[in-house]
Formats: structure tokens, C-alpha cells, sequence
């Protein structure tokens, strides 16, 4: 049976994807109005977003790259431990889907590895290690307890994702310090989790390095320079990697999160401030990938960036200078907002093109 090639044949791959972030902004909403909130759905906000969706996308991606039709049983089962988590089922089901569809995933890694025997797969291999610990430590503690276990494997496979499509200037020595650096933030993981007063610490020092390392060496720094596409890119990536150093900046000073406020800024810092801004930026290269859907470039596509990046800096000066309240409910939603915006511009954005290539064809 051949591997799905097609975007229709995709589709219901992405789907779950795009319903566990849906379910993810409204968790998020419920959350910004009563952080008790004892909603289902909004108590696994943060499973949602990460493995539900990022990980559901990431699995896809990969099943694509491998072609193989078993690849895509990591996606199905992500993506359907993500759905269960938004009905009312049994959670034991969503933990038991999203283990497997961890596992599968290091399995299609481990696969790719193989082939390939680069630095940059075997970051990756390490990165769905991380996932599949968090879901499975899921089933003994609660989502706080997993952050170190999320944040390092979003961070990793973003950092493995920006050496694969070869927008590095890379040293030779890249791969191997690539691994190292990646190998010392996955030992930080398992750190924070067993001694966290020194184990946060030594996480965010970990990721200092490394984003101090990418900076170094990625082009964005002189593409930021260009017009279009380029600058759009770069700036989504540098926005990124500062996101990413204030939340190691803030592991190395302040070790485990003590207060909700800074638990908050450490978490949106995170996935908003960096896995999200990177979505965005790779958005136009790994759509067209995934589901062989063009998405040009159009400048509607900064609204979405600008609003992410602007309400993130609200919520943070808000949250630790005003407390959760009304400023930082009002900056919470302009997030959501942004999130939803994406998906509007994308869109458009894929409409756009259409409609241009049939002008032209028609000329």
C-alpha cells in the first residue's frame, strides 16, 4: 500500500492538528477568564497545543519524509490522542493514543536516522524522546511538571528543523556541536525533573547556549536585510530565538518558577514566543511540503507575527508588573487573536495564489 502523496490524501492527517489548536485557543480563553476553571478541555490546554497540535504537525511532516504508509500511524495517533482530549471519553485513552503516538514518532526518527546517519535526525531522535517521556510521565504528573519535557522538545526539533533546510552557516563542526548542545539540554530535561533546584538552572543555561549558538549562525541576521519573504522569515526567527533566551535567562536565574506570574511568562515565552513565531516563519516552506498547498508570500502575513509578539510583551509586563488581571486577560486574547489571524492570512494567502496562477494561465 502506497504511503498518502497527495493534499487530499493528507488532509485527514492535518485536520486533528488543526482541531487541537482550535481546542487549544478556546482552552486558552476559558483559562484567561477563570484560571480555575475546571473545564475539561481547558485543564489540557498545554497537551493540546504541544503534542495535539505541534506534535501532530511534526509527526506529519516526518511521516512525509520517510514515505512509508506505517510512518503515518505517528500522525493518526497524535492526532487522535488530541481529539479524545476534547470529548467526553476516558483520559487513560488520550494518555495511552498520545504515548503511542510518541513512540511511533521516535520510531520514524530512528528510521530517518538510519538513512541519513546526520547530526541534525539524530537532534530530532532526541527531541521525540523528550515527547514521549512527557506523555508518558502525563499519567503521574500534572501538565507544570511535564514544562522542561515539552519546551525541550519543541526547542529541539525547531533547532534540528533549521539545520535540515539548510538556512545555517554552517562551520563543520556544526553536527557534532549541534548533538552535544542538544544532548546537554535533553540531560537538563531529566535534571529539572529529578532535582529541579539545580536542574532549571542548569536547563536554561543549556539554552542560552544553544540560542546564542543559532543566532551565531543563522542567516537571518543578514536576510532580516531583504525584502518579501526573507525579512518576513528572519524576523519571525530572530523574535523567536529572543523569546527562547528570555525563558533560559530565566531557568538559569531563577530555577523552578515560583509564582504563577512568572510560571506564565516562562511558558508563553516558550511555545508562543518561540515555537509559534517559528511556525510562522517556516509556515510558507513547510505547508507547501506537507500538504502541497502553495502558500505565497503576501504582506497580510506580519499581522498575525505582529500581533503574536506584541501581545506576548503585553502579557508579560502585565503579568509580572500588574498581576493577572484585566491587561493581562486583554493581551492573553490578543494572542488568541493572532493565532486565529494566522490561519485567516494563510488563507488568504493560499487563495491569493490560486487566483493569481489562473489569471495568468487565462492571460
Amino acid at each position: 500500500m502506497p504511503a498518502p502523496s497527495t493534499a487530499l490524501a493528507r488532509l485527514p492527517f492535518f485536520l486533528p492538528a488543526a482541531i487541537s489548536l482550535l481546542a487549544g485557543l478556546y482552552a486558552a480563553s476559558r483559562l484567561l477568564l477563570d484560571e480555575a476553571s475546571t473545564d475539561r478541555v481547558a485543564g489540557a490546554h498545554g497537551i493540546l497545543m504541544v503534542l495535539g497540535f505541534l506534535g501532530t504537525l511534526i509527526a506529519l511532516e516526518r511521516a512525509v519524509a520517510l514515505r512509508e504508509v506505517w510512518g503515518y500511524a505517528a500522525p493518526a495517533a497524535l492526532g487522535a490522542g488530541g481529539l479524545t482530549l476534547v470529548v467526553p471519553v476516558p483520559r487513560v485513552i488520550s494518555q495511552v493514543l498520545l504515548i503511542v503516538g510518541c513512540a511511533l514518532a521516535t520510531a520514524v526518527l530512528a528510521m530517518l536516522w538510519r538513512r541519513a546517519r546526520d547530526d541534525a535526525t539524530a537532534t530530532q531522535v532526541l527531541a521525540a524522546t523528550l515527547a514521549l517521556g512527557a506523555a508518558v510521565l502525563w499519567t503521574r504528573l500534572d501538565v507544570a511538571g511535564l514544562l522542561p519535557w515539552l519546551v525541550g522538545y519543541v526547542v529541539l526539533t525547531v533547532c534540528a528543523e533549521r539545520v535540515e533546510l539548510a538556512r545555517l552557516s554552517l562551520p563543520p563542526t556544526a553536527g557534532p556541536t549541534l548533538l552535544a548542545l542538544a544532548t546537554a539540554v535533553h540531560a537538563g530535561v531529566v535534571a529539572a525533573t529529578l532535582w529541579p533546584a539545580v536542574g532549571c538552572r542548569f536547563l536554561g543555561g543549556a539554552l542560552i547556549v544553544l540560542v546564542a549558538w543559532l543566532i551565531r549562525h543563522d542567516v537571518a541576521r543578514r536576510t532580516i536585510r531583504r525584502n518579501g519573504l526573507p525579512r518576513y522569515a528572519a524576523a519571525a526567527m530572530l523574535a523567536g530565538y529572543f523569546w527562547l533566551a528570555v525563558a533560559g535567562t530565566m531557568w538559569l536565574a531563577g530555577g523552578q518558577p515560583a509564582s504563577p506570574q512568572r510560571y506564565d511568562v516562562l511558558v508563553h515565552a516558550c511555545f508562543l514566543g518561540f515555537a509559534m513565531s517559528m511556525v510562522m516563519a517556516h509556515a510558507p516552506v513547510i505547508l507547501p511540503a506537507v500538504l502541497r498547498v502553495k502558500l505565497p508570500y503576501r504582506p497580510i502575513l506580519w499581522l498575525p507575527l505582529g500581533l503574536l509578539h506584541l501581545g506576548l510583551a503585553l502579557r508579560v509586563a502585565a503579568g509580572l508588573v500588574l498581576g493577572h488581571g484585566l491587561a493581562w486577560q486583554a493581551s492573553g486574547f490578543l494572542t488568541v487573536a493572532a493565532l486565529l489571524a494566522l490561519a485567516g492570512a494563510a488563507a488568504t494567502c493560499v487563495i491569493g495564489g490560486r487566483t493569481q496562477r489562473f489569471q495568468e494561465v487565462t492571460a
